[in-house]
């Protein structure tokens, strides 16, 4: 893969370690040659994976919608501006889909419910068979626990299917994930959408 895109929180957590994997994460990308796409944040985990991939001598795409540059949280701008290269856009909505657009692998990273609503709606679309590309979550200190025990819950209960379930890869340490993306054979599909513009 040449570019994956991270979904992360814009706050940092509770724990050091949620810090320390991100940073690991961004490292990790930078010295295997693997392009960040990210929300183009300066605050919280998203600031942090960007200044790590930079720091390694990684490349950093940000997408950002235009309604945040310019805003402080805490003093610090919104908007990183030191990146390789940073996007502004209409909206919300056309910030996932060019950042989706731009990757070829999808990571999310401990956050909250703006994370939450970009990792879904990035396996909705895999479920539609609109994308063919794979997502991963990368479990920091067992974060997502629930969250995977939910998906089990909807296969159980039938809400979900065992082969949809199997389109989110997690593993719990950054390298582990990256070849579980790199190794992902995706299951042939037939689309229900073909076009952006039936998202």
């Amino acid at each position: 893969m040449r570019r994956v895109c991270v979904f992360c929180g814009s706050r940092s957590g509770a724990r050091p370690g949620y810090q320390e994997m991100a940073g690991q994460l961004g490292r990790l990308l930078a010295g295997r040659g693997v392009e960040l796409v990210y929300g183009g944040g300066n605050i919280g985990l998203m600031g942090v994976v960007a200044d790590a991939c930079l720091a390694a001598g990684g490349g950093v795409i940000g997408v950002i919608p235009r309604s945040l540059v310019g805003r402080e949280v805490a003093g610090r701008a919104v908007e990183h501006v030191g990146l390789t290269r940073l996007e502004v856009v209409d909206s919300m909505h056309a910030r996932k889909a060019r950042m989706a657009e731009l990757a070829e692998g999808f990571i999310a990273l401990p956050g909250g419910f703006g994370t939450f609503e970009e990792l879904f709606e990035i396996l909705t679309w895999a479920q539609l068979g609109f994308h063919r590309k794979p997502v991963g979550l990368l479990n920091v200190a067992d974060y997502y626990r629930p969250l995977l025990a939910l998906c089990d819950q909807a296969v159980a209960e039938d809400f979900l299917r065992a082969d949809d379930r199997g389109l989110l890869l997690d593993r719990a340490e950054p390298s582990a994930l990256l070849e579980a993306l790199a190794a992902y054979r995706p299951v042939a599909v037939e689309p229900w959408l073909h076009e952006e513009r039936e998202l």
